[in-house]
């Protein structure tokens, strides 16, 4: 029998990123159960810019247009988001968030901070920074 390659799944780069996703995602979970994180990302993102067609969002977001979709349509089902067709190309959605959207927010934006505290908490604060600038250089 021919000799089996070794492949160590604890040591691929995917793994050990699908792993830490989960742990951040537990953690959001426990921490702002008002929201998925990907409902989250479009309402900061929202609350940052105001006001964006619904496509330019799944890019500000990297999600894809199906997902964005489905986002926005949650977010407004939630009044959180408000949506309507540009008036010069009924195809093209444009999101802003509600006033409601905004105070939750505001409300939610410090614990969303301290998710990402307790996400890097095993590491130093030097270890934090490069391993931040490194998945940026990743992405």
């Amino acid at each position: 029998m021919a000799q089996v390659p070794t492949y160590m799944l604890g040591d691929q780069v995917g793994f050990l990123m699908r792993r830490a996703n989960q742990r951040h995602l537990g953690l959001f979970a426990r921490l702002v159960p008002e929201l998925t994180p990907t409902q989250f990302a479009a309402l900061a993102r929202l609350c940052e810019l105001q006001h964006l067609s619904q496509n330019a969002l799944g890019r500000a977001t990297a999600m894809d247009a199906a997902t964005i979709k489905g986002v926005v349509d949650r977010l407004r089902h939630k009044g959180l988001v408000a949506s309507r067709p540009d008036p010069d190309d009924q195809r093209r959605i444009f999101v802003e968030p509600t006033k409601a959207g905004v105070t939750l927010f505001r409300t939610i934006v410090d614990t969303a901070h301290e998710v990402t505290q307790k996400t890097l908490e095993p590491l130093s604060e030097a270890e934090q920074q490069e391993f931040l600038r490194l998945l940026k250089k990743l992405t």
